[in-house]
């Protein structure tokens, strides 16, 4: 298993739409050990492929932290393929950040539960009703997967405010305790 770099904010692949998971293998099962890796070592409770440079639909999550000692926190999970079926009319907002933007965080409304269509690590089926932290981990991971990222929910306002700090990631200016592949 390997720490693998994390691109940002202005690598191209963070804007595409990911390509669907079709088969299992070796190399999936290996990438998705690495993820995990890479997202624990970055300390993140969320990973896509796109910000390791696979433009697959696959993201890793490990929501935990957010619950503390609660013996009905998530524990780890694999979601391929993943697609939102369902969103509650009830939002709330947050503070997001994203291990591909470091140091760079914005209030984002979302959806507060969602429903979630999934295959898993072996590439069976999965249907999860998820609220509270890892819904919004999961509306956050599945953006990256259609080339969104969390400050597209921002104001135009804020993305202005926020516009030297973006100049500065893509120069390389930032000091992350991981490593990452600037533009």
């Amino acid at each position: 298993m390997s720490v693998l770099p994390i691109v940002t904010y202005e690598d191209q692949i963070l804007r595409e739409k990911a390509k669907p998971v079709k088969n299992n293998s070796k190399e999936l099962q290996k990438l998705i050990d690495d993820m995990f890796d890479t997202m624990y070592n970055a300390d993140g409770v969320g990973l896509a492929a796109p910000q390791i440079g696979k433009a697959w639909r696959i993201f890793v999550a490990d929501a935990s932290p957010f619950y503390e000692e609660d013996e009905n926190a998530p524990g780890p999970l694999v979601l391929i393929n993943p697609a939102i079926t369902l969103e509650s009319d009830k939002t709330i907002t947050i503070e997001e950040g994203c291990l591909s933007i470091p140091d760079i965080r914005g209030a984002v409304t979302r959806p507060e539960n969602v429903v979630v269509e999934y295959k898993d690590r072996n590439l069976k089926k999965q249907k999860r009703n998820v609220n509270g932290p890892l819904a919004r981990v999961i509306q956050h991971e599945t953006d990256h997967l259609n080339g969104i990222l969390f400050i597209d929910h921002l104001s135009y306002f804020k993305q202005k405010l926020l516009s030297a700090k973006l100049k500065a990631l893509t120069e390389g200016a930032n000091q992350v305790n991981y490593p990452v592949v600037a533009k």
